[in-house]
Order: structure tokens, then sequence, then C-alpha cells
């Protein structure tokens, strides 16, 4: 079986394939961007986008994501090292403080934004509600959406 991560394809050898999407994102592959947190789908630090919509990969067995598209936070930046605007943002904001969740919620706001490039409070609000962040840090969490939004627009 091969899945397809950020644009590339990667076998699964037969004995990860009754794993879940995070272990072998994690631990077969070495992308360790995304995070495990609690294992019960209730945190999001594992989330990653999978066909575009953000998905619990600590929840979602890999045999269920062949033939699917994959992205996760080790895979947005360019491939000349530049930072994706939501990531950019999240620099410019000072976000992170422990930065455990921070994976969870780049891809949270990554999906959010391609979604609606010009979401509502309560639009960011509602996207973001199913990341936590045991820090606190939800005030700068929302400026680094707004930031993201005027970064994407500067791009366009």
């Amino acid at each position: 079986m091969n899945i397809l991560v950020n644009r590339q394809r990667f076998p699964v050898a037969p004995e990860w394939q009754d794993d879940t999407l995070l272990a072998v994102l994690r631990e077969h592959l070495g992308l360790v961007g995304t995070k495990f947190g609690c294992g019960a789908g209730q945190c999001g630090a594992c989330t990653v986008l999978l066909d575009g919509l953000t998905q619990r990969s600590c929840l979602l067995p890999v045999g269920a994501v062949q033939n699917r598209s994959i992205e996760t936070v080790d895979g947005l930046a360019g491939a000349d090292g530049s930072l994706h605007p939501v990531q950019q943002a999240w620099l410019d904001e000072r976000v992170p403080q422990c930065g455990y969740c921070q994976a969870g919620q780049i891809m949270a706001t990554v999906a959010l934004l391609r979604q609606d490039p010009a979401p509502s409070e309560a639009k960011v609000n509602e996207a973001m509600s199913g990341n936590l962040c045991r820090c606190g840090t939800q005030q700068r969490i929302r400026a680094g959406v707004q930031r993201a939004v005027v970064l994407l627009e500067q791009r366009s």
C-alpha cells in the first residue's frame, strides 16, 4: 500500500498497515511535525488535512487514506524553505508558548482560510474550537489567523 503525503508517495510496510495515520507519519515516515496529544481525537494536536479537510490522524487507520491526499505541517513550507503564510503569521504574532498544539492549530487555520479567505471572528472561533491550547494563547492564535489573512491577501 502507498499513501500520498505532502504531494509525495510513500510505501507503507505491511507491519504498519494496521496502525493509525499518526503513527505511520511520525514513526515510519519520520514526519514528526504532527503531534500525539490525547490519542482520542479530542485535543487536535494531530490534525492533518485529508483531501483538504481537517482530520484527527490519531483516530484514522492508515488503510483508510490510501488514494487520498494528506497534508501535514511538515509539508507547508515552500520547496525553497519559505514559510507558508500561516506559519509566518504564527511567528509574527508570537503565537506559540509551549508550541505543542501549534501544528494542529496551523493546519486548522490553513483549512479555514482555504474555505473562507476572510473569515468572521465567529468563523475563526468555530474553526479553532476543536484544537485545545492549554497555555492560554487563544488571543494570539486569533491574531495569527487574522495576520495570515493579510499575508495571504498580499501574496495574491
